[in-house]
């Protein structure tokens, strides 16, 4: 699986003329095409577009579901991640956060399920394997219980987002539009297009200091059920969801669990976790805003 919601966001660049050079970087991490477009004095430009791969690598060492050596991998063939290393810490904290405050919707102990329904596999006997609240987390240790395994392709690539945003701005970066499946603004004005797979673009948000996740279940069906799987066999209510937030950690995350909250639901949301706006598109094609 290499995308669990569907993102569709073109984004508009303008140097600002008072920046004497833009240029953008691109590539693949973790399953997306990936892009960081930054503007500034060429040096500086030069210099951090120069070390977003090495980030890349690191975080896809971690993190990837697809790589027998990374993180993940270990974590899941093993049941335990001896001295996990602080991205890896930080993730799970975040991690914690989203399932607390989407009352267990957000849970990365659905691995297990995604597998059985793409596989043909024991679908019964995955969902006794879920349970986020059974992950034994340490500083020094994460262990799952038996038959559990993790994915974070509903929070990683926001995490990752974050990270190259917050490694540009340390280096002096003031403007950047990070893409890493979801998108994040240093700086700005951006202008970016929303999408839902069946009515196609449905709107355009302007991004500044700010971050954007898209969700949408029919993209991939697994047999009949859409690939964003409610540990509780939640069936989706929405066919786009798109957060606006401070972090791409948190709108990844939260567009994820919010393709199964009523709209009542999801203002509560807002509140709770300090979001900017949500854009819905219901299965009749109407377009809403919390």
């Amino acid at each position: 699986m290499n995308r669990r919601r569907f993102l569709a966001l073109s984004a508009a660049f303008a140097c600002s003329p008072a920046l004497a050079y833009a240029d953008t970087w691109s590539g693949r991490a973790l399953g997306a095409e990936v892009s960081v477009t930054l503007s500034g004095p060429r040096e500086l430009v030069h210099r951090a577009l120069a070390q977003v791969p090495d980030a890349l690598e690191e975080i896809e060492q971690a993190f990837s579901l697809y790589r027998p050596t990374s993180d993940l991998s270990r974590l899941n063939s093993t049941g335990e991640l001896n001295a996990p290393n602080p991205q890896m810490r930080a993730l799970i904290a975040h991690a914690d956060t989203a399932h607390r405050i989407t009352g267990g919707l957000f849970d990365p102990t659905v691995q297990p399920l995604w597998r059985a329904l793409a596989t043909g596999g024991d679908v019964i006997q995955a969902r006794t394997a879920l349970g986020w609240e059974r992950v034994r987390v340490s500083k020094t240790r994460i262990a799952l219980q038996d038959g559990q395994a993790l994915t974070f392709n509903g929070i990683a690539q926001g995490f990752a987002t974050d990270v190259i945003r917050a490694r540009l701005r340390a280096q002096g970066a003031t403007r950047a539009l990070v893409n890493i499946g979801e998108q994040a603004a240093l700086g700005g004005p951006f202008t970016l297009g929303i999408a839902d797979p069946e009515q196609g673009h449905i709107g355009t948000r302007t991004l500044r200091d700010m971050a954007i996740a898209t969700s949408s279940p029919s993209v991939l069906m697994l047999g009949e059920a859409a690939h964003i799987l409610g540990p509780r066999e939640e069936t989706p209510l929405w066919s786009t969801v798109s957060i606006e937030a401070p972090t791409a950690t948190m709108a990844d995350a939260l567009s994820t669990a919010a393709v199964f909250m009523d709209r009542e639901t999801l203002a509560r949301l807002k509140i709770t976790a300090g979001l900017h706006r949500i854009t819905l598109v219901d299965t009749d094609g109407n377009v809403q805003t919390v």
